[in-house]
């Protein structure tokens, strides 16, 4: 499903973000990348979604080097991935509902099966109820979920988090990453980088452990 091979990523100036990584996530898995800040891990989720390119190694992601991948290929291998990264990336000149029916709209999905599409996911998430409200009206732990919601209204077979429980009380946390627990326990791969270990225990799973860019554990 995922698959890193001995992947560098230098960054203009010298910085090396990631060192030598080789790791591999099976399909259906659930995986925590843990590490202290700056240690890779948004570098990591960002080379697995094809944001950034390697330096030097390879990534194959459902059967494709994104090392190789052309540039018109990057939309078909998106619809594979649903990704909630720190900045996102909410419209909030628009409602909830709209806010999740957009990439379907780009996609050119028949109406009738995305508005049905759009319910299920803010369904899956506890928002349904607020469909018609505007993001801005929403609570950290809400705009989190509506987020979410608008990663996996495509279904994806693949989902990436990166600190999606950043800035959040302690329940809050808690229900997002059950909310991801859910996403898992139905298939879906999930890979979701985080620098609070507290978090670990509440939804086993495996651990991969980044430190000044190298896999350590």
């Amino acid at each position: 499903m995922i698959a890193f091979s001995r992947v560098c990523k230098r960054y203009p100036g010298g910085y090396e973000a990631l060192k030598d990584v080789t790791l591999a996530v099976a399909p259906g898995e659930l995986v925590y990348v843990t590490g202290h800040s700056g240690a890779g891990k948004s570098t990591l989720l960002k080379l697995a979604a094809a944001i950034e390119r390697p330096t030097s190694g390879s990534i194959i992601v459902n059967g494709q080097n994104l090392a190789h991948l052309r540039r018109s290929a990057l939309p078909y291998l998106r619809r594979h991935l649903g990704l909630v990264f720190q900045d996102q990336k909410l419209l909030f000149d628009r409602s909830v509902f709209d806010n999740v029916m957009l990439p379907l709209e780009v996609s050119g999905f028949d109406r009738r099966e995305a508005v049905r599409r759009v319910r299920a996911a803010l369904d899956k998430v506890g928002l349904l109820s607020k469909e018609k409200a505007r993001p801005i009206t929403l609570s950290g732990g809400e705009q989190q979920r509506l987020a979410i919601a608008r990663a996996v209204v495509g279904r994806p077979s693949i989902l990436i988090a990166d600190e999606p429980t950043g800035n959040l009380d302690p329940e809050s946390a808690r229900d997002i990453l059950g909310v991801f627990a859910a996403f898992h326990q139905v298939g879906v791969t999930v890979l979701l980088a985080t620098h609070d270990e507290g978090i670990l225990g509440a939804h086993p799973g495996r651990v991969i452990t980044l430190k000044q860019g190298a896999l350590v554990s």
